[in-house]
């Protein structure tokens, strides 16, 4: 399993020799100005919720790869109705796609499309691969439901956002590193903004005095599982 890191909360899965973009919000960040989405390949779109950093290339990426995309129901249905291939989810239920097994977890945070939409109730994605399995966990507070996801599926690799102000911080996901039981963090959405810049020695060194690596990814670099 190979994850690359396309800034704020935009991921890229290659796994079963299938190609996974997740919450694509590229062509806004101008610190990924160096990612081209057209050269981008995508058989699938996972999209934990529907708020406008987490779905604005959706449809240019999914129009020209004619990827599936994932999502609640309700962001499932909104692409839909434009035409777009789509595969409904909802909290706790999972099915099995020809790259591995996902289940859509629970979340906390809001959802609404940036044209005020509803966008469901957002969530995150546990993926089992053949050989690894990964956690996503989208925007979120910290939150005890994550205690559930080590009791069905034991984690390779956690995803967690770790900027603050919008979504847990570093040190809420010390504790959804023990929660999950995984000690592997990749941390994600923090720097894009004001908002949620971070200091990275300090984030680094706090999961390393608590015997966790917390992985902080350069937009375009790749890690494998």
């Amino acid at each position: 399993m190979k994850i690359t890191f396309y800034g704020h909360a935009s991921l890229g899965i290659e796994v079963g020799g299938k190609h996974i973009i997740v919450d694509p919000f590229i062509t806004g960040n101008p610190q990924a100005a160096a990612i081209d989405i057209n050269t981008l390949k995508a058989d699938y779109i996972l999209i934990t919720h529907a708020h406008g950093d987490h779905v604005l290339d959706v449809e240019a990426i999914a129009n020209r790869t004619e990827a599936t995309i994932v999502s609640n129901a309700e962001i499932a249905s909104y692409y839909a109705k434009l035409g777009l291939k789509s595969h409904p989810m909802n909290h706790g239920g999972s099915w099995n796609f020809d790259f591995g097994k996902v289940r859509y977890v629970n979340a906390i945070h809001s959802s609404s499309f940036p044209d005020g939409s509803y966008g469901g109730n957002p969530g995150g994605f546990v993926i089992e691969g053949e050989h690894k399995n990964i956690y996503i966990a989208g925007d979120t507070a910290l939150t005890m439901d994550m205690k559930l996801i080590p009791m069905r599926t034991k984690l390779d690799l956690a995803i967690l956002p770790i900027g603050n102000n919008f979504t847990m911080d570093v040190d809420d996901a010390i504790i959804a590193s023990d929660f999950i039981e995984c000690d592997k963090i990749l941390g994600y959405h923090f720097d894009t903004f004001g908002y949620i810049e971070i200091n990275h020695e300090e984030s680094i060194r706090k999961f390393f005095d608590k015997g966790k690596d917390l992985m902080l990814l350069k937009i375009g670099e790749s890690i494998e599982l």
